[in-house]
C-alpha cells in the first residue's frame, strides 16, 4: 500500500512545532515515509477577527499550497493523510474537496470554523477551551454535526497548551496517542 502524509501548518505554527513534529514522527513510524511539509509566506499582519484579511490570507496560502503539491499524482497513493493546524485545517479540507480526495484522512489540530465548510469525511479533531482563535462551543457543535470525533482540553490555548509544562507534556502525549490510534484505524 502506498501512503503519503501532508502537513499543513498554521500561521506562526510551522511544521517543526510539537503537534506537527511528533505527528510526523508517528506517521513515519506507521509507514507514511513519503510526506510533504507545506511552508507558507505570510505578511498580511494580524488577521484574527478580520474576515476580509482572513479570506485574503487563506486564498494566498491556498495558492502556495497548490504550487507546493502540484507535482503529486494523488492516484498513485492508496492512503492519503492530511495533518493540519489552525488555518492549515481550512487549507487541507478545501484542498481535499477541490481535488476530490474523498478518501483523504484528516487530523485537525485546533480547527477554525471555516474548516467545516469543506465537509471533511474521515477526520478527528482537537481543541482547547481557551483557544483565542476559535469559539470552542462552535467547534464542538460543528464537529458533532459533521460526525468528527473531537477531543477538548480544558484550559488549553490555540497550541493545546496551558500554564503547566508537565501538564502540557501529558496533553501532548494524549494527542499523539489519539493521533496514532486514528492513523492505525483504531480510534
Amino acid at each position: 500500500m502506498s501512503k503519503i502524509a501532508v502537513y499543513f501548518p498554521g500561521i506562526g505554527y510551522h511544521c517543526d512545532k510539537p503537534l506537527l513534529y511528533y505527528s510526523r514522527n508517528i506517521a513515519c513510524e506507521l509507514g507514511y515515509k513519503n510526506y510533504r511539509n507545506i511552508s507558507y509566506t505570510y505578511n498580511t499582519g494580524n488577521i484574527r477577527g478580520n474576515d476580509e484579511k482572513m479570506k485574503e490570507t487563506y486564498e494566498a496560502l491556498f495558492l502556495q499550497t497548490e504550487a507546493e503539491l502540484a507535482d503529486i499524482s494523488w492516484s498513485d497513493y492508496d492512503d492519503v493523510l492530511f495533518i493540519s493546524k489552525s488555518i492549515g485545517t481550512i487549507i487541507a479540507t478545501s484542498f481535499a474537496e477541490k481535488y476530490r480526495l474523498k478518501s483523504a484522512k484528516h487530523i485537525l489540530y485546533t480547527p477554525l470554523a471555516q474548516t467545516y465548510l469543506f465537509n471533511p469525511n474521515h477526520a478527528i479533531g482537537f481543541i482547547g477551551t481557551e483557544d483565542s482563535w476559535s469559539n470552542t462551543d462552535e467547534i464542538i457543535r460543528l464537529s458533532n454535526a459533521n460526525h468528527i470525533p473531537l477531543t477538548v482540553y480544558d484550559d488549553c490555548n490555540h497550541s493545546l497548551e496551558c500554564n503547566d509544562t508537565l501538564k502540557n507534556l501529558e496533553i501532548l502525549k494524549d494527542v499523539m496517542q489519539r493521533t496514532m490510534d486514528f492513523c492505525k484505524g483504531t480510534h
